[in-house]
């Protein structure tokens, strides 16, 4: 396997905390799992909604494409039952990837600082 793509996003805590109260936005961008996810974090939702946003946006630059070409609640930010981030794509998403050659699409999110950080490695086979 080889890197196809690589990208990394930040997103401010405090600007996800505005989100919290605002389902529109939640509804929007995130799947019913995801949303399943984001109610039993108490406390630390606008920081997991945060790493799980800029997830989003880093697998668009991993791709490339920027999110113009499929909606972010195509990207889906789930985990394993030992808390480790993966994304579950489907839609233009899953189309744009498969045709950029990505086979499997790595994830890692971080936070400190106020800020969360997400970062995406898109492999492939070899040409």
């Amino acid at each position: 396997m080889m890197i196809r793509g690589i990208g990394v996003d930040l997103c401010e805590i405090a600007r996800m905390e505005k989100f919290t109260a605002d389902s529109r936005f939640v509804q929007r961008f995130f799947s019913e799992e995801e949303r399943e996810y984001l109610l039993d974090r108490g406390t630390s939702l606008a920081q997991t909604l945060a790493g799980m946003y800029a997830a989003k946006e880093a697998f668009s630059k991993a791709l490339g494409t920027g999110v113009s070409s499929f909606e972010l609640n195509e990207v889906e930010v789930l985990h394993s039952p030992e808390g480790q981030p993966y994304y579950a794509v489907s839609g233009k998403a899953l189309l744009a990837q498969e045709e950029r050659g990505i086979a499997r699409m790595l994830l890692s999110i971080s936070h400190d600082g106020g800020m969360a950080i997400a970062f995406a490695v898109g492999q492939g086979p070899e040409k």
